[in-house]
């Protein structure tokens, strides 16, 4: 027989499948697909006649009829039945649907646009004239002075004037997230300018916040402002003063290249910001190019030399007090994630798996259920499971791919059994037990699990297990909605964490701009400890802001000198930005949610 017969004879086409994708997908490899004979029916009758077939055959029953009317009951009802089931198909189908995951009573259109508000008192630099908050103004235009560099705009980090390029990155690459995955919806309720316009003004800022090698090491700058006083000089932290006032001396933390931490996040940031941005080529290209310029830095440092910023005095040892990094893998696989989800560059993507497989394997029980601004594994874990069923590599990545769900489905069983995870009488998860800032957890916790309710339920798959334990869509939004609903006020303080939303929210928070009157007076240093100890709310309404929330008892102490309670910080507001917009309603008339990170349509 010719060979090309043979082949026909013989052929085979190989396979891939994700289990939890539903579906099989060609494959250019016999190594990572099944083999599927699509020949199913015998080409010669003589040749297989022999054979007992695995085929069903017709067999000739002889049926008679022996009651006509009988038979034309059984016709008329039988055909009834198969319209009466065609009719609710297509009333399924074609009826508007219904996502109300939330609670009615919360305006989450409201509190969206609230939360990102309290970006637009957070901005350093020229203050935009057309902002929503008017008690702001210029501010921190000496910034990089002390480096002969230009380190003007960026974020003020909380209720203190530093800026910090870590939490800053951080925040930009969680905004740009739920920009990616919600497009739609911030769309929907006219809030996809105001978030992109806030992203744009952090990664303005972060593009200056480095200088690529060009035949010397990465340099990075990693905060301005002190936490550090010397000789008894005033400083970001002694000083209760607002940012237009600052008169003391604003020193630049810089770093190099064994910053492998802050460096990477800078990485995610730029990344998932230039797929926001993706209408804007200029913008976009210069974004992800930059991105691809550090990440390529970073690999050519000295692995003994890699580490955490806060690591190395002269670089992080100011940040070491509020933001001191534990790791830098979970970087390194954050950041090569987003950058192949930028990209599309395969290498990238062998990066993020060798570094999530790294990570996992350090992982310490400390930060093992949390996502927040010094763990970011758990957030890799849910990406590269996207990856897996929306993108579906194959070989090499299945193995590493599989275990980002195996982890993301025990993260979400920790969420919603109590048996992995404590909680406060009033239902708030407590995944950190030291006495520490909890809104931040619930926020992102909130954020993933809805969004991993949308994976499933893109995938028609109602639910999913871990172990011994099983969960469904419903779960994962039910969940999702109790740690939003309790911080905007469903908790046994009534009281909403969301600072203007409702009617009974914390009225002294620990912020300096809110705290000091805006009535064209400068206030000194020794000014602002008056406003600090006050017991008069703040007059200026610090819109949007979440503050640091209850203890693990549910109580909550409105002290303006209380920042663990009454603080509120960029990262922490990403966190429930991100969660409200996923558990805001689809757009009226839509057949499903359009995903621009995946491209679902």
């Amino acid at each position: 027989m010719p060979p090309t017969k043979e082949l026909e004879k013989n052929h085979v086409t190989y396979m891939h499948t994700v289990s939890e994708a539903g579906r099989l997908l060609p494959s250019s490899s016999r190594w990572n697909a099944i083999a599927l004979d699509f020949s199913l029916t015998p080409k010669s009758s003589a040749s297989y006649e022999s054979l007992p077939s695995q085929y069903p055959k017709s067999v000739d029953c002889n049926l008679v009829i022996t009651d006509k009317k009988h038979f034309h009951i059984f016709i008329f009802v039988t055909v009834a039945i198969i319209f009466a089931i065609i009719a609710v198909a297509l009333l399924v189908n074609f009826l508007p649907q219904k996502h109300n995951h939330q609670d009615s009573s919360i305006n989450l259109k409201l509190a969206i646009n609230q939360a990102l508000t309290f970006y637009d008192a957070q901005k350093s630099g020229n203050y935009p004239k057309n902002s929503p908050v008017k008690y702001r103004g210029d501010s921190g235009l000496k910034d990089g002075n002390s480096e002969k560099t230009n380190l003007i705009g960026g974020y003020y980090d909380s209720g203190n004037n530093i800026k910090f390029t870590f939490t800053t990155a951080y925040t930009m690459t969680l905004l740009s997230w739920s920009a990616m995955e919600y497009q739609s919806k911030y769309a929907d309720i006219d809030e996809l300018d105001h978030v992109k316009d806030i992203i744009r003004w952090g990664t303005d800022y972060l593009l200056k916040a480095f200088i690529p090698p060009n035949g010397s090491n990465l340099t990075l700058y990693s905060q301005v402002g002190s936490t550090i006083s010397t000789n008894n000089q005033q400083n970001d932290i002694s000083c209760w003063q607002r940012p237009e006032d600052m008169s003391y001396a604003r020193p630049v933390s810089v770093c190099d290249g064994s910053a492998t931490d802050l460096a990477a996040e800078i990485v995610a940031a730029l990344s998932a910001s230039s797929m926001v941005f993706k209408e804007d080529k200029d913008y976009s290209g210069k974004l992800v190019q930059a991105a691809e310029n550090i990440y390529e830095a970073v690999m050519n440092e000295d692995p003994k030399k890699q580490g955490t910023y806060t690591s190395v005095v002269a670089c992080g040892n100011q940040a070491r007090m509020l933001y001191n990094s534990s790791s830098y893998k979970d970087e390194l696989a954050w950041g090569a994630t987003w950058l192949f989800l930028a990209t599309k560059e395969t290498q990238y993507l062998a990066n993020a798996t060798e570094y999530f497989l790294s990570a996992k394997n350090d992982e310490t029980n400390l930060d093992k259920q949390v996502f927040y601004w010094n763990n970011k594994l758990n957030a890799v874990a849910v990406l590269l499971a996207g990856i897996r069923y929306f993108q579906d590599p194959g070989f090499p990545y299945e193995d590493v791919l599989k275990l980002s769900s195996n982890s993301t489905h025990s993260l979400m069983c920790s969420y919603l059994f109590k048996k992995y995870m404590s909680r406060t009488p009033g239902g708030l998860i407590i995944p950190k037990p030291e006495n520490g800032p909890l809104l931040q957890y619930a926020a992102t916790a909130s954020f993933l699990s809805k969004l991993y309710s949308d994976y499933i339920d893109h995938l028609k798959i109602s639910g999913a297990s871990c172990e011994t334990d099983e969960f469904s869509v419903k779960m994962l939004r039910d969940f999702a909605s109790s740690q939003v609903n309790y911080i905007v006020g469903q908790n046994p303080m009534k009281m909403s964490y969301l600072v203007g939303y409702g009617d009974k929210f914390p009225v002294h928070v620990h912020h300096r701009s809110a705290s000091i009157p805006w009535d064209k007076r400068t206030y000194n240093c020794d000014d602002g400890k008056t406003w600090l100890n006050s017991r008069n709310p703040n007059p200026q309404v610090l819109l949007g802001a979440m503050v640091g929330g209850p203890d693990t008892n549910d109580n909550f102490i409105d002290q303006r000198s209380n920042q663990r309670f009454t603080e509120p910080t960029i990262a922490s507001n990403a966190g429930l930005v991100a969660a409200l917009v996923a558990l805001q309603d689809l757009p009226n008339n839509s057949d499903g949610l359009k995903n621009s990170l995946w491209e679902w349509t």
